[in-house]
């Protein structure tokens, strides 16, 4: 019955009589109850326009000021379960599309595949959905699961998982929320399966009878859960000649879009789904621009692919297609090592003016589609945010102690009662940074929602965990081996880093190995360690590209006989393994080289090494050049961090010298500098649109769309862009030279905690992915509470304490 109640809209009939309902909805003020009418859910002609945006940077309002009207559907992602931190993220974004006449559009992607989605769950999204509109009654698009039929979802290839889950999900739906419509959206399916294909125990999935999945099967058919189930059709279909992997761009063949849209046989998307029933449909888009990819220009590449969306929305070939939701926003790829993706169509004035004029003379359909209001229950955006004086105060006062501490800490130097005094032959200065890097990791790693994610994600400034541990491990690799090398050992050095860098090889190919048979237990949930998603969200967790990379494909060929020579040579190149200790590979290879390194430094030639190691570090931010397969090469690039290890090699090995440099009067004079500059990009950095919890605060001093074109330009952790460096190189320095005057009361106040850590990082480092994975495995962990996470996280770092302290399994993991 409600299908055909939504049916009977979507003909070219239809159209003229909302034609008649959309007016009285214009007309109709702020009074909206009217706008649940479904027949608002399509225009009278033509498509309506609607966008994706960055909702960690960017605002409704904010695109609108860009575009010069606002766009008639806007969208959010959602993960599900859906945590009670992102149901006020839910909440404000539905607010945002109020204040703009919008339509909302919500997309779930569950976290995991959907063997274990029931009733219960089904009713907890739901539920959720409502509290997030909090008593409103205008129509709602849900998108669930989107991309079903493809590999880089957790829920692809599936079919029988991902229909039972959608029924039970639009049954749900439909009962608590009759006015909201549930949209089935798989991939374009023109590249299908996408990946590699290969032998499949589905035998839903070999539409073809071949025996294996490959480009002969019915990408679409095995996935769609029934008209009964199904209100709208939706498609994604993105001009991306990268296909998912390395950056390239190119301008879209002529009818690319009119490919994914009336391919021949299975591929006849628009003519199966949509046509066949008369089910509207609704086309996600965009372009890929990378702008360090060279080839054609943006406005060329992009406004070629607008222009098939607008063909294909126009005229009378594709008329059930009702809404365009385009991906106005930039995100980030791991498999190209968080390289920089422009998908925007309103992020600079050239792109959008050209877009502009040609969606004028079009039949997109732009907002507001009813008359805007705010509700008054409106959560607060601001919430969160210290503003206005409050905001100028709070600098003038950090900016002013900084100063005073500065200034005193300069006259006491190190002979003052609470300076360092720790034993000449080890620097616990260095270990208590080592176990600050090596707690800011395991945090970032575990990836729970609380109070210490506000601590150490980018709270000392645009710096993470990952570049002090290199920066460290480095200095460390420098200070170590200087005395034997200087009395010409570097034979011996070289046969032990040499060995350290097989050990490291190794324990990288035990962990990858234990972790993937791990992942071969049906009842273990490793999606955690297994796969990486897209890193492209903000705040409200809605920019993600959605992308889920598999990593550990074909790893259940492992078990099979004879086993697949191609799986061992992946393991053997440490293609395949847990995203959190993919930087080992990193540290195997610059330990291989160190000899040579150490060797120059041993004959006085680091100015050379500095040189050299920089100079290819420029090189590479314009050659962008992978040189080995190895996983660590998306998120580490070599030829990149290198620069960053090798700087700490130098400085650790002159440390004695830089020290005694930093005692004269210009040394302390740059030293002040230095620390003033370190609490600035530290105050800077609070200005990140980002919060990680709902309990997080930042400052609102620079606008959200500033702070990220800075960020953009000088900070991206994967390509460790210019300023980042000097950032960490700051804050490394400053955090130094605080223990080095304050050594005595930081010991006593967290020194007890750290430094353990910080001399057992391998070890540690090793430990906490056993972590990663108990604590995926724990469903209270995943329901987004900050108190009971934050409680969990104080509970996983005193067992890893606990563990170092009593040398817990010291013969078996190295340390």
């Amino acid at each position: 019955m409600r299908r055909s109640a939504l049916r009977r809209f979507a003909p070219s009939a239809g159209k003229a009589v909302l034609a008649v309902v959309a007016a009285a909805v214009l007309l109709a003020g702020p009074a909206v109850a009217s706008v649940a009418d479904d027949s608002v859910l399509s225009p009278p002609t033509g498509a309506y326009f609607g966008s994706s945006l960055d909702w960690s940077s960017d605002s409704a309002a904010e695109q609108t000021d860009r575009l010069g009207r606002p766009a008639a559907v806007l969208e959010h992602v959602a993960s599900v379960p859906i945590t009670e931190a992102e149901v006020d993220y839910l909440a404000q974004f539905m607010r945002q599309a109020e204040g703009e006449g919008a339509l909302a559009a919500v997309t779930l992607r569950p976290v995991g595949g959907l063997g274990q989605f029931g009733q219960e769950e089904a009713r907890a999204a739901v539920d959720a959905l409502a509290r997030a509109r909090d008593g409103q009654d205008l129509p709602l698009f849900v998108r669930f699961a989107p991309e079903m039929n493809a590999s880089w979802t957790a829920w692809g290839f599936a079919p029988d998982e991902y229909i039972a889950a959608f029924r039970l999900f639009s049954e749900v739906l439909h009962s608590d929320l009759p006015d909201a419509v549930v949209v089935w959206s798989p991939a374009a399916g023109e590249s299908y399966p996408f990946a590699e294909g290969g032998s499949t125990d589905d035998p839903a999935l070999d539409t073809d009878g071949s025996g294996s999945l490959d480009a002969g099967d019915d990408p679409y058919g095995p996935y769609y859960p029934g008209d009964d189930a199904v209100d709208w059709v939706g498609l994604s279909a993105y001009h991306d000649p990268s296909g998912g992997g390395a950056p390239r761009n190119a301008v879209a063949a002529d009818g690319a879009l009119e490919d994914d849209l009336d391919g021949e046989g299975d591929l006849a998307f628009y003519e199966r789904f949509a046509e066949s029933a008369g089910t509207p449909m609704m086309l996600e888009t965009a372009a890929f621009y990378s702008p360090g990819a060279g080839g054609p220009a943006e406005l060329e590449i992009k406004q070629d692919w607008w222009q098939q969306v607008i063909a294909a929305t126009s005229g009378d070939e594709h008329p059930l297609i009702d809404v365009v939701l385009w991906r106005d926003s930039s995100s980030a790829r791991a498999v190209v090592g968080e390289v920089v993706i422009d998908w925007s169509l309103s992020g600079s004035d050239t792109i959008s003016s050209a877009f502009a004029a040609d969606a004028e003379a079009s039949e997109l359909v732009f907002g507001p589609v009813y008359a805007p209001f705010t509700s008054s229950s409106t959560v607060q955006s601001a919430a969160g945010t210290i503003s206005g004086a409050a905001a100028w105060i709070l600098v003038a006062a950090v900016l002013l102690a900084a100063i005073a501490l500065t200034g005193w800490g300069l006259l006491r130097g190190r002979s003052g009662r609470l300076a360092y005094d720790g034993p000449p032959n080890r620097d616990l200065r260095i270990d208590y940074l080592r176990g600050v890097a090596i707690v800011f990791v395991v945090v970032n790693h575990i990836a729970l929602v609380s109070v210490w994610q506000n601590l150490t994600q980018e709270a000392i400034g645009m710096v993470s965990g990952a570049e002090l541990f290199v920066l460290l491990s480095g200095g460390v690799l420098g200070m170590v081996h200087r005395p034997k090398v200087l009395g010409g050992g570097i034979g011996e050095v070289t046969l032990r880093t040499e060995a350290r860098a097989w050990k490291l090889y190794v324990t990288a190919l035990v962990v990858v190995v234990i972790v993937g048979l791990v992942s071969l237990v049906g009842f273990v949930n490793s999606t955690p360690a297994t796969t990486y998603v897209d890193q492209g969200t903000g705040a409200a967790g809605s920019e993600a590209t959605g992308r889920v990379y598999d990593l550990y494909t074909n790893v259940d060929s492992l078990l099979r006989y004879p086993v697949d020579p191609s799986i061992i040579l992946d393991l053997a190149l440490l293609r395949l393994g847990p995203w959190q200790v993919n930087v080992l590979g990193l540290y195997v290879v610059m330990l291989a080289i160190a000899p040579l390194i150490l060797w120059a430094l041993s004959r006085g030639r680091w100015a050379v090494v500095l040189l050299v190691s920089w100079a290819v570090y420029v090189l590479q931010m314009f050659l962008h050049v992978r040189l080995l397969p190895s996983q660590f090469e998306d998120s580490f690039p070599l030829l990149t961090w290198q620069a960053l290890f090798v700087t700490g090699m130098v400085a650790g090995f002159h440390r004695r010298e830089i020290l005694a440099w930093f005692a004269t009067r210009i040394g302390r004079i740059v030293l002040a500098v230095a620390v003033i500059t370190t609490v600035g990009l530290a105050v800077f950095s609070w200005n990140n649109p980002y919060l990680s919890s709902s309990w997080d605060l930042r400052l609102g001093l620079i606008p959200a769309n500033t702070f990220s074109d800075i960020y953009a330009v000088a900070f991206q952790r994967t390509t460790l862009d210019p300023g980042r460096v000097v950032n960490v190189l700051l804050v490394v320095i400053t955090a130094y030279a605080a223990l080095s005057v304050l050594w005595k009361p930081a010991q006593r106040l967290l020194g007890w905690f750290f430094i353990p850590l910080g001399q057992a990082t391998l070890y540690v480092f090793v430990m906490h992915v056993v972590f990663v994975l108990i604590v995926a495995n724990i469903p209270p962990l995943r329901e987004g509470n900050t108190v009971v996470n934050s409680l969990a996280y104080l509970a996983v770092l005193g067992l890893l304490w606990v563990m170092v302290r009593t040398r817990f399994l010291y013969r078996i993991v190295p340390r």
